[in-house]
């Protein structure tokens, strides 16, 4: 029994000094963690860099710190580090095609918070929808429709497709389609389109231009273009669309419409 104990009591303070050396290693880890992730945090902030960007670095410093640590811990145990390392890859990889779609809406995410291709606030069309950017997050961005529907969209469906910022600019140009009867006088036409189009209120310096289309199937079509500030953009599209439809009647210029005529067939 003696041989015994003198034989294991080595190794037992061995692998003791080493447990009680890898706790207090870790433990010295996790405080530089948290005061590194602290100092990352910071600093960011002081650069007014984004909110969700910030707190995701910070995080990112913490746990590589924990890991390189625990890697270290894991070597005084006799584990190699290519091992642990090999471990880890094939974790991340199944972990990776487990979750692709969701790591593509992150990857998708730190993109729009990196380029800023719009911001809260702007109006957009992505997606196949258009709203107001509410939010933008890590893995969706949310949007306010003009009806007051909140509509989540992935961020992978964001930057895969097409972004319209419709307010990006300062001005934008309403656009109104007119259509009248082919037997009236296209000059007569367009000097009423453009008295209307001059009285908008909310017309900005650019002005405006009334422009001859087409000529449709039962009307020649023109378009009323009017420049105005962005925030005025549906109280001039308003204005515009009454006042040339009350100067077209006043001008007895008549507006055509689909129309259906039936003819009855008295024999019968």
């Amino acid at each position: 029994m003696d041989e015994l104990l003198s034989s294991i009591l080595p190794k037992l303070l061995d692998y003791g000094v080493k447990v009680l050396g890898v706790l207090v290693g870790l433990w010295l880890a996790f405080r530089v963690a948290a005061w590194i992730q602290g100092r990352v945090v910071k600093s960011l902030q002081k650069r007014k860099f984004d909110e969700a960007l910030t707190l995701f670095f910070g995080s990112l410093a913490r746990w590589g710190i924990i890991l390189i640590a625990v890697s270290s811990c894991l070597g005084v145990f006799g584990v190699e580090a290519t091992s642990f390392a090999a471990v880890i890859g094939a974790a991340g990889l199944a972990i990776g095609l487990a979750f692709q779609g969701t790591l593509s809406n992150f990857a998708a995410g730190v993109m729009l918070l990196t380029f800023r291709p719009f911001n809260i606030g702007d109006y957009i069309k992505s997606g196949g929808e258009d709203g107001i950017v509410a939010e933008i997050g890590l893995f969706v961005t949310s949007l306010d429709t003009l009806d007051n529907k909140r509509v989540i969209l992935p961020n992978s469906a964001v930057v895969g497709g097409n972004i319209v910022n419709v307010t990006h600019h300062e001005q934008r140009r309403v656009d109104i389609d007119v259509g009248v009867d082919y037997g009236a006088d296209l000059q007569q036409v367009r000097a009423v389109l453009e008295k209307a189009a001059a009285s908008i209120e909310g017309r900005t310096a650019r002005g405006h231009q009334v422009f001859l289309v087409s000529m449709g199937a039962s009307s020649v079509d023109f378009q009323v273009r009017v420049w105005c500030n962005t925030a005025d953009y549906w109280d001039v599209w308003d204005r515009t669309t009454q006042a040339v439809k009350e100067a077209l009647d006043a001008a007895n210029i008549s507006i055509p419409f689909p129309q259906m005529d039936v003819h009855l067939d008295k024999s019968a």
